[in-house]
């Protein structure tokens, strides 16, 4: 499964970030608390260098708990790295970032001394509102759908912190193919550029095997369905998707679970684990070296 949305503004954005870079003193990045490795921008690795930074989890009102501590530890073993879980539905835990800044950047440049900072983040993530809480004022246009922000600002906070606001970006190409159905699952792209019942089936999966009772409850179930297609299927009488003949409309029952795992009806919901992030990330690695050796030419023997 391929998204097919990169919108011109995004290359625009990428290109600013590296421009901006050398100027910024401190990262934050702002990271869906739900899929914490799968809203991680590649990018940002590969140019950060030894810039300290700040990984924020936001909507970790809608995420489960443990895993969010869990992420947290592992996205902490990396250096110079700290983070903060929070959600915008608690504007007063905003206090922490400003405070985790000046904790960071003191012994580096001072008490008295600017601190410049880039914030930065996938579409739909929450920066903007978190931009707003932080400002006390409306700056930062906010929206529930993708690509809302398309230029970068420079806002002046009155903690001596300035804040470098870039548009929320995706990158060409995912290389994690589960990154990618989590990302649209989570709603970080356009629906319109997939089916709901694709990535619908991906979601069912996932929620039957880690999150059962959370769609016994939602969806009043007798018992836990035994694939996707039952549950979808589940729902959709559940939720009156039928077509003439009793045939349940697959894409229009997705669209149902995908709507409500987005707003937190069906519970506090992780799509993804440490632990299953190091196995795909292990038989992406082992695919590439199989690729790699069997495209490499083959030697021809000398004659003798």
């Amino acid at each position: 499964m391929a998204i097919h949305w990169y919108p011109g503004h995004m290359h625009k954005a990428n290109k600013e970030i590296k421009e901006t870079l050398s100027r910024i003193d401190l990262i934050i990045e702002v990271l869906d608390a739900r899929i914490p490795f799968s809203s991680h921008n590649p990018l940002l690795s590969s140019i950060r260098g030894d810039k300290p930074c700040i990984k924020v989890l936001t909507k970790s009102d809608l995420a489960d708990p443990d895993l969010t501590r869990r992420w947290q530890t592992w996205l902490e073993q990396e250096h110079d790295v700290k983070t903060l879980a929070l959600t915008t539905e608690h504007p007063e835990q905003m206090r922490q970032l400003i405070d985790l800044c000046h904790n960071m950047m003191t012994h580096r440049i001072g008490k008295r001394a600017l601190i410049n900072t880039m914030i930065m983040g996938i579409p739909n993530v929450g920066k903007s509102s978190l931009i707003n809480i932080l400002a006390g004022k409306i700056i930062a246009k906010t929206g529930n759908e993708p690509a809302v922000t398309k230029n970068q600002q420079r806002i002046n906070l009155d903690n001596n912190i300035v804040l470098f606001d870039t548009p929320g970006v995706l990158w060409p190409k995912v290389e994690n193919e589960a990154s990618m159905y989590r990302l649209a699952v989570s709603g970080a792209v356009k629906d319109t550029a997939f089916d709901y019942d694709d990535i619908a089936f991906f979601a069912s999966e996932y929620l039957l095997s880690a999150y059962p009772e959370n769609l016994l409850q939602r969806f009043d179930l007798q018992q836990v369905p035994h694939n996707e297609l039952e549950l979808i299927e589940s729902i959709g009488r559940k939720r009156g998707c039928l077509r003439s003949g009793g045939q349940v409309e697959l894409n229009k029952a997705g669209k149902i679970l995908l709507t409500e795992l987005r707003s937190g009806k069906l519970g506090r919901i992780t799509l993804e684990t440490p632990k299953m992030v190091e196995q795909e990330l292990a038989e992406l690695e082992a695919k590439k070296k199989l690729n790699q050796n069997t495209n490499k030419p083959k030697k021809r023997r000398k004659r003798r």
